[in-house]
């Protein structure tokens, strides 16, 4: 049996999950669905874009079915929509209640602080999972129904790769918000973080002398090592399971100990 704390923010929560996973099961099947159409001018609509922009979206090929797929679900929008999310519904767990001033009732339940907070983080980062996980369970059956030549086990890869970035920033935004009980202050410090983080990927690649700055971003263990392509690279999936548990276990210890605003 689930506990009970987990089954009410589920509740709270519920028409948010459904609209996230609704939203972004659509959006990959839109584009993925598109890929038959867009075939025959692939390679027109390719050159068509600046190579520059090419570069920094990490896009080597579109006209190739792995190609097409990481420019349209895995490159940019994909992660957005999903990191949209963790954020928003991590917001929710320590910060939004406390900003709101609901934290005196949601503590008035005879649990530690401790395991509130595990509870709570428990059942966002499971709602969050499920709504990463929806472009993986979308793509095992639009690909091989459309035709397009590429492993489901690099498709998996990929997508296995998309939840642990969603992992990754739901542990810094629960940190944010354990520390600092301030939706708003979650919101400004994990998106400047994300868009920093996206660009810092982007110029490592772009340019020779800035190679380093890559291996200080999320999104080049999520898609730098070109899983579409490659497979499975369980080292770079380890780093951001690694930095979301991590920074999950310090955002318990400081809720625990901080002077909670109700």
């Amino acid at each position: 049996m689930l506990p009970a704390l987990v089954r009410k923010t589920w509740r709270d929560d519920r028409r948010a999950l459904i609209g996230w996973t609704a939203g972004v099961a659509a959006f990959t099947t839109v584009y993925t669905a598109f890929y038959a159409s867009f075939q025959g001018a692939a390679q027109l609509k390719q050159d068509a874009l600046p190579e520059g922009m090419l570069d920094f979206l990490g896009i080597a090929d579109m006209a190739s079915p792995a190609g097409y797929l990481q420019a349209t679900v895995f490159s940019l929008i994909g992660p957005l929509l999903v990191l949209m999310c963790a954020v928003t519904l991590t917001a929710r767990t320590i910060a939004r209640p406390e900003e709101d001033g609901g934290m005196e009732l949601l503590l008035a339940v005879p649990l530690s602080r401790e395991a509130f907070a595990w509870q709570r983080l428990a059942a966002a980062g499971s709602a969050i999972t499920a709504v990463a996980a929806m472009p993986w369970l979308v793509l095992l059956v639009v690909v091989p129904a459309i035709g397009m030549e590429i492993p489901l086990s690099n498709v998996s890869a990929a997508s296995v790769a998309l939840v642990a970035l969603a992992w990754c920033f739901t542990g810094i935004a629960f940190l944010t918000g354990a520390a600092t009980g301030r939706r708003g202050t979650v919101l400004a410090v994990v998106g400047a973080l994300a868009v920093s983080m996206y660009i810092a990927n982007a110029i490592g690649g772009m340019l020779d002398g800035w190679r380093w700055l890559r291996w200080f971003s999320p999104f080049h263990y999520f898609i730098g090592t070109d899983p579409l392509h490659t497979g499975w690279h369980v080292t770079e999936l380890l780093v951001l399971v690694a930095v979301g548990a991590v920074t999950a276990l310090i955002g318990v210890f400081l809720f625990d100990r901080r002077d909670v605003g109700v």
